[in-house]
């Protein structure tokens, strides 16, 4: 299974924010889209988007023990990750589940030549390897008892 498998079931919407966003904001867009990280774009009409990095809610938990200002206060790109792991679409979902372990990561953005064209989640990952072992089970079941 690859991860455009994994985007084909689940959709490739992607939600995102400014660099120059308040924590505040992005807390809010946080809890508005149900989701546990945005991707940080810059967009521009002559250059396109870039995407700059991702902000989690692990980056603005940091902020928040650290008390040194209001999440009003603070910009996305003052906090955001900047050093972004990415897959494609022909990755496997063995080998991305490994890079998400061994990096501690929750979030990888998918590229394809260049352009963002979905978000994978450990949750995405955990649910396809769940269903391909539910069906593996399923089918060894019935190879049983036939």
């Amino acid at each position: 299974m690859t991860l455009s498998d994994i985007l084909r079931a689940k959709g490739s919407s992607v939600f995102t924010i400014g660099p120059d966003a308040t924590l505040q904001e992005a807390t809010q867009e946080l809890v508005r889209c149900n989701v546990g990280a945005l991707v940080v774009c810059d967009r521009d009409l002559e250059r396109g988007e870039r995407l700059l990095g991702i902000i989690t809610e692990r980056d603005i938990t940091r902020v928040c023990a650290a008390g040194k200002a209001p999440l009003s206060a603070i910009r996305v790109r003052d906090v955001m990750t900047t050093r972004l792991l990415t897959g494609s679409p022909s990755d496997s979902v063995e080998a991305t589940m490994g890079l998400m372990t061994s990096n501690r990561i929750r979030h990888v953005p998918v590229l394809s030549e260049g352009r963002m064209v979905g978000i994978i989640s450990i949750g995405d990952v955990v649910k396809s390897q769940h269903d391909r072992l539910a069906m593996e089970n399923q089918f060894m079941k019935n190879y049983i008892t036939s």
